[in-house]
């Protein structure tokens, strides 16, 4: 197994090694992973299989079945758009499309310049303000495609 230079081997086996006695074990070690790294690396999940005793193709099967993890890395900025019902009620869907069309990609994708990833999720619990977007750990309420285009601009210069 070859494992790019970038991937910090020592934090992965930390969290393995701290992470494999907890009870279902496997979640909270690859959202640890993911938090750590920003993604799951796929040459990890041979590290991950044998250190909880489990074959990769359960531990593929985990990274593939929740929408939540990566497998490549994602850009500067994550921006998440709620799907949830009182978002869409209020408009989330227009705002999707208007996403996807601004930044050229689809969820779970990253735009060509690796500036943005557009994600779904399902709800940030601020229903009564939508539609309700995050970028990075900043939640923005009451998102209009012209506030979006707004900040995005802001995020890509760097500012709040």
């Amino acid at each position: 197994m070859t494992t790019p230079a970038t991937i910090d081997l020592d934090a992965v086996d930390t969290i393995l090694i701290e992470g494999k006695s907890l009870p279902g074990a496997m979640l909270p070690i690859l959202h640890a992973i993911q938090d750590k790294l920003g993604y799951i690396p796929p040459e990890l999940v041979p590290r991950i299989a044998d250190e909880l005793n489990v074959s990769r193709a359960e531990v593929h099967g985990v990274i593939t079945y929740y929408h939540h993890f990566r497998q490549t890395p994602p850009g500067r900025h994550v921006v998440q758009i709620c799907r949830a019902e009182a978002c869409q009620s209020r408009g989330s869907d227009a705002l999707e499309a208007h996403a996807k069309a601004e930044l050229a990609c689809d969820f779970h994708e990253t735009t060509q310049d690796g500036t943005f990833t557009l994600e779904p999720i399902y709800c940030l619990g601020q229903c009564a303000c939508g539609p309700n977007i995050m970028i990075g750990d900043d939640l923005y309420g009451r998102v209009t495609p012209e506030k979006f285009d707004r900040l995005l601009n802001a995020a890509a210069k760097g500012k709040p």
